[in-house]
């Protein structure tokens, strides 16, 4: 361990990216877990997260990408690691929440103004996270030179620049322009910022390294600052992706005779639901958007998501509901997480237009079930047990599931499922989610339970796979481990450690 209780605040050091997806959140998972390993006491930052993929921890939710960052860190999850989350909505408009709780929704238009009041919200998260630790790892977002918006940035610069962060520059090969991308980002900084730079760091590289050596010679030559790492492509890392911009890479994945069909809503939110879908070897999974592409699966998912009643009017346009109830009949086994649970009921209702100005709209029909929304949300780590259900449930009966609820509005009807037994540790006692007679039609408004190791195996099973004998927790350690071997082999990690532990001190030669 570096420090001790009662140490000076913690150093901080900042992972900026060239554009979105040029690999900033996993370079700093990375980091995480390589200094964790190292026995820094380490934790993840990132001011404002725009994701509809979030996490639930003790005190509201946060962005899934601080989330990971805390876990391979080996720390518990705060609201203080992601401060603003913005949660993108239909009607052009975010639902906008700080420090873990929702705190409205705005356009663009009206955010902006509201800078001086979310930036007390970011220094104070940094603050208490400076006095609980080694090292904070910091993220941006986008790009750091976005000029029209950088007079009110509270993510990149400003955030550097109050925690005294030295900032390492990402940039991805793998689209080509790296130089452009990072020399030209260098060069759009203003002149009081470039000391804020101090390396840069050449990600998603396929190929032979020793032809790009050249390219780091000309890259530190024109820069003035050293390329401190050429990361490799990872194919199939196994860390779940920020957003679903991640999924492009990887539509489909395992090559298993089981083939499991995940509809790509517009408004996905929490789709590393399956991820643990992605490390059974008999599984072949795969993200659809249109009924071209949906095939004949032997099941579906439908995942969570921001706005159901727009993306189950895009099911009924697409006519991916009508195929969805082909394919059930015909003997697929559909499932429904969260939103996606509200769908496969007889009708999702909207009297007070909280998620869109429709009243109501019938759903898939394949659960007898009705939703009603209404502004209070549910935000809660949560423990159920199994309590119905018919098929391969039956074997399941009083087995515990772990997981999170974050929903709007609430279901009942149909065969029960669950039963939450606790709700952030406090003894509780509601029921949660519906199937059909013969358990080839459920959902429920837990997230997680793919990783329930004993649930995922029985359903997996009844649909005639053979599902793998580790646990997912284990595999996902390893995939933590992965890639801190690579950043460590790839890294000048005493080049790296000198600009950690002298901030923004004169630069090194």
């Amino acid at each position: 361990m570096r420090g001790s209780e009662g140490t000076a605040p913690a150093k901080t050091v900042m992972v900026l990216g060239t554009m979105s997806s040029a690999g900033k959140s996993l370079v700093a998972t990375g980091l995480c877990r390589l200094y964790a390993r190292r026995g820094w006491r380490v934790v993840p930052f990132k001011a404002q997260n725009m994701s509809n993929n979030a996490a639930v921890c003790s005190g509201g939710e946060i962005g899934r990408a601080q989330a990971v960052q805390a876990q391979a860190a080996g720390v518990a999850p705060s609201v203080a690691m992601n401060p603003i989350l913005l949660k993108p909505e239909a009607d052009n408009r975010s639902q906008v929440v700080v420090r873990g709780q929702v705190w409205g929704a705005f356009t663009a238009r009206d955010y902006y103004p509201q800078r001086d009041v979310l930036w007390q919200a970011v220094s104070q998260s940094l603050d208490e996270l400076r006095g609980q630790a080694d090292l904070v790892v910091m993220e941006g977002a986008g790009s750091p030179v976005e000029l029209n918006l950088m007079e009110g940035d509270i993510v990149n610069l400003a955030a550097a620049r109050y925690a005294s962060a030295p900032c390492l520059l990402v940039g991805d090969i793998d689209r080509g322009g790296v130089f452009a991308q990072l020399l030209g980002t260098q060069s759009l900084l203003a002149a009081a910022d470039r000391p804020l730079l101090r390396g840069f760091i050449v990600n998603k590289f396929r190929g032979d390294l020793a032809l790009f050596q050249s390219g780091i010679e000309l890259l530190e030559s024109r820069s003035g600052l050293p390329v401190l790492g050429v990361l490799p492509y990872l194919h199939d890392h196994g860390i779940a992706d920020e957003d679903a911009a991640g999924l492009a890479e990887h539509m489909s994945s395992g090559q298993g005779r089981l083939d499991i069909a995940v509809i790509w809503l517009p408004h996905l939110a929490n789709f590393d639901d399956v991820d643990p879908l992605r490390f059974e070897p008999d599984v072949r999974l795969r993200f659809v958007r249109r009924v071209d592409d949906l095939g004949w699966p032997r099941a579906i998912v439908l995942p969570g998501t921001k706005s159901t009643l727009p993306d189950l009017a895009w099911l009924n346009d697409t006519g991916l509901a009508a195929a969805i109830q082909a394919r059930h009949a015909q003997g697929a086994s559909v499932v429904g997480v969260c939103g996606g649970y509200q769908m496969l009921g007889a009708a999702v209702m909207d009297p007070q237009h909280v998620e869109s100005t429709r009243d109501q709209m019938p759903g898939l029909g394949l659960l007898d079930t009705r939703t009603v929304f209404s502004p209070q949300k549910t935000v809660t780590r949560s423990r159920a047990e199994v309590v119905g259900g018919g098929g391969f449930w039956d074997s399941l009966r009083g087995q515990p599931l772990e997981g999170y609820e974050i929903h709007m509005g609430q279901t009942g009807g149909g065969i029960p499922l669950l039963r939450i037994v606790s709700r952030e540790g406090v003894d509780v006692s509601a029921m949660d989610g519906a199937c059909n007679a013969d358990g080839t039609v459920f959902g429920a408004y837990l997230h997680g339970w793919f990783e329930n190791d004993s649930f995922r195996r029985a359903w997996l099973e009844s649909l005639g796979a053979e599902p793998a004998r580790g646990a997912f927790s284990e595999y996902r350690d390893a995939a933590y481990d992965r890639l801190a071997d690579v950043m460590a082999a790839s890294l000048d990690l005493p080049r790296l450690d000198r600009i950690i532990e002298r901030g923004l001190a004169p630069a090194i030669p």
